[in-house]
């Protein structure tokens, strides 16, 4: 790509933070860099037409964990773990409210519940017996009970009688969301440069080189926000993981309301616009769907399809309106890596599927390690 005096000048020159990746980590990132730094210029770089990776290709969840993945989580991590992972997610849900207000991302509390197949009903009752335990360990976050148990009222089919509902979680529109958050970013004079794929970087003595597949430049400092294309640069602390999703088309008196989990949450779907949105499958290709690579799959789209027909929608007619996927980033451990890569180079990945929950505040994160 060939730069006029005016392209470079204005756009390239003199810049002092880049950011790679406009999702919700890198545009937090930036409002953050602006607070501290107002004089500061700000670039972000973004390989897509519109944000990619995960920010945009969501299922749209303001989620802090269900009861079997807590749970699962407590075999992994210490007590105090769990509590500060959960507590970074409803802080960041918390930091997204109020830097956008309710509204503008289509939030709504309508609780987020955990269904169980009938057949494993052994996994349902070790949930249970351990709510009162989980509740505990979490009230110092939620400052009350998150878990409760509710009945089957939508109708679902193959699975329990009860659900177990986590009451403070809820849903937003990930399209307004996205839409207002870069609203506000540009307003406050970031430069957003789409369909800019960085090849490599370079830390130098007081400045980063950054080569891209249109132009090269220097930066003051490097933000990287990526998720899990970070994965090429940092192979030993994270993965990419695909996402599988589809959505109906409008289904007439559509009863169902809420976020919902489905076999330890590897199966997720919500209503949206009197539709069904629904998403998951990974467990059935972990080794295919670590990948950074956007698509379906034949086995993945059919488990989806035979959930809606047997379990979320018996009996009633449909029409798939949409398919996408959305790239992840994954780890050995559940926590993000926010940290200093060199001298002028920075690092917020590995959101591990809770990028709406703590995406915001990974971003200010990632803007506080620059030294002032």
């Amino acid at each position: 790509m060939e730069l006029s005096y005016w392209e470079y000048k204005d756009w390239l020159s003199d810049v002092d933070f880049t950011i790679i990746g406009s999702g919700i980590t890198g545009l937090n990132c930036a409002l953050r860099l602006k607070e501290r730094f107002p004089g500061s210029k700000v670039v972000i770089l973004e390989r897509g037409s519109l944000p990619q990776g995960a920010s945009t290709k969501n299922a749209g969840f303001a989620c802090f964990g269900s009861i079997s993945e807590i749970l699962d989580d407590l075999q992994r991590h210490s007590e105090q773990e769990v509590t500060e992972l959960v507590q970074k997610r409803y802080s960041g849900i918390e930091m997204l409210r109020r830097t956008l207000g309710d509204e503008a991302i289509g939030y709504h509390n309508f609780g987020g519940h955990e269904l169980f197949p009938a057949s494993d009903k052994l996994l349902y009752e070790q949930c249970r017996e351990s709510m009162g335990q989980v509740n505990e360990l979490l009230t110092p976050v939620f400052r009350g009970p998150a878990f409760t148990e509710t009945a089957n009222v939508f109708g679902f089919r193959k699975v329990g009688d009860n659900y177990i509902t986590h009451t403070y979680e809820g849903q937003i529109d990930t399209g307004k969301m996205m839409r207002s958050l870069l609203y506000k970013v540009q307003a406050a004079g970031v430069l957003i440069l789409n369909a800019i794929n960085v090849e490599s970087f370079e830390g130098l003595p007081g400045r980063v080189e950054v080569k891209t597949n249109q132009f090269h430049f220097s930066t003051g400092h490097l933000l990287v926000a990526t998720n899990g294309f970070a994965s090429r640069w940092f192979p030993e602390e994270l993965r990419p993981a695909r996402a599988q999703v589809l959505i109906t088309k409008p289904i007439a008196d559509l009863k169902i309301r809420g976020t919902f989990h489905l076999d330890k949450g590897y199966y997720y779907f919500r209503d949206i616009d009197g539709r069904i949105l629904l998403g998951g499958g990974r467990n059935l290709d972990f080794k295919g769907e670590e990948t950074s690579e956007f698509g379906q799959t034949a086995i993945i789209q059919e488990k989806l399809e035979t959930l809606l027909t047997e379990t979320i929608l018996p009996g009633i007619s449909y029409e798939i309106d949409r398919r996408w996927s959305g790239i992840m980033g994954v780890g050995p451990k559940k926590s993000p890596v926010v940290r200093q890569v060199s001298e002028r180079i920075y690092c917020g990945v590995r959101l591990g599927g809770m990028g709406i929950a703590i995406g915001s505040l990974v971003g200010a994160e990632l803007a506080d390690l620059v030294p002032a």
